[in-house]
This record gives structure tokens, C-alpha cells and sequence, in this order.
């Protein structure tokens, strides 16, 4: 099979589904949104990886991307691909939850906001964190155009919390200065 497939020469796609919608469909933009937060992710997995004392934490980042390829998959659905993907399941966002729960109670409380930077992999948190955030955005904008499982939206919004609790937790792993916003 072809990588290439010419189909999408003027500017449109399939759906799981196989309906075909223009290349700026809400939808489209949520699964391209959530494809780079999974490159991002794979990076700071790498980024990782390197040190043998975060492996809890590559095993993490390597389940999310598995969940995040269901959340693609959610957002990629139109006419006649409703029962073609599986759900997400509320399991995935307990599962979040509990390590998010996890790493704040292993680390000091703070009143400010957090600043990004001081270690690279910190620093790739924060870009994670942030494009999370631009994803959970545009697939709140397909939900409203054309409905989408709501376990998405819910997903994206519990890991843009993760990865900002990762970061604080890489924060202290490293011994690198934290820095709080004081205006």
C-alpha cells in the first residue's frame, strides 16, 4: 500500500467512516491538534528515557499515547463510523487522575503560577501542557459542529493537568529552581 493516495489533492479526507470532509473540518483540526501533542509526547518520553530513574514515568507517557490514538480516533469519526472506534472509557481518566493526585502530594503546595523552563524536559512538559490545551480547544469546537464522545474533551482537559504536575515533579527530580510568577 501507497503512502500516498492522491485522494486528498483538493483539500479533503476520510473520516472512520469513510465520509469526506474538507482538510479545515472541526474535526480535523482536533485529530491534527492531537497528533502533535503525541509527537511532543514521544519527545519528552525520550527526553526520559535517558535516565533510568524515570522509567514509572516513560511507562506513563507510553500509555498515553496509546490513549491518545483512541482519542484521534474519537475525534476522526463521521457518518457511518460511529460503532468502528472504541471508547476511551472512564478508566483512562481515573487512571489520570490518580496519577496526578500522586505527584501533587509528593511536592510542595503552591499559590502562583508556575513559569516554564529550567530543565529541558521540564520545559517539554510546559509545551505539552500547552498544545493539550490548544487540542481540548478544537475539540470542543468539533463537539459543538458535529458532536464528539464527550470522554474526549474530559481526557484532554485531566492531561493537560498531568503533564503541568510532570513538569513540577521533573522540577524537583532534577533540583532545578522553580519559578513562580510574582508579579
Amino acid at each position: 500500500m501507497k503512502v500516498y493516495t492522491k485522494t486528498g489533492d483538493h483539500g479533503t479526507t476520510s473520516l472512520v467512516g469513510g465520509e469526506r470532509v474538507s482538510k479545515s473540518d472541526e474535526r480535523v483540526e482536533a485529530y491534527g491538534s492531537v497528533d502533535e501533542l503525541m509527537a511532543f509526547t514521544a519527545l519528552l518520553s525520550d527526553y526520559l528515557r535517558e535516565d533510568k530513574g524515570l522509567a514509572s514515568h516513560v511507562a506513563d507517557l507510553n500509555k498515553i499515547l496509546s490513549q491518545l490514538m483512541t482519542v484521534s480516533a474519537l475525534l476522526a469519526v463521521g457518518k457511518g463510523g460511529e460503532d468502528k472506534v472504541a471508547r476511551l472509557g472512564n478508566g483512562a481518566e481515573r487512571w489520570l487522575e490518580e496519577r496526578i493526585d500522586m505527584m501533587q502530594d509528593a511536592l510542595p503546595p503552591i499559590t502562583k503560577f508556575t513559569i516554564p523552563g529550567g530543565h529541558r524536559a521540564v520545559s517539554m512538559c510546559h509545551v505539552c501542557r500547552t498544545v493539550c490545551r490548544r487540542a481540548e480547544r478544537a475539540a470542543l469546537r468539533a463537539d459543538a459542529a458535529h458532536g464528539i464522545d464527550p470522554s474526549t474533551m474530559v481526557y484532554l482537559n485531566r492531561l493537560s493537568d498531568y503533564f503541568y504536575l510532570l513538569g513540577r515533579t521533573l522540577t524537583a527530580y532534577y533540583a532545578v529552581e522553580e519559578t513562580l510568577w510574582i508579579p
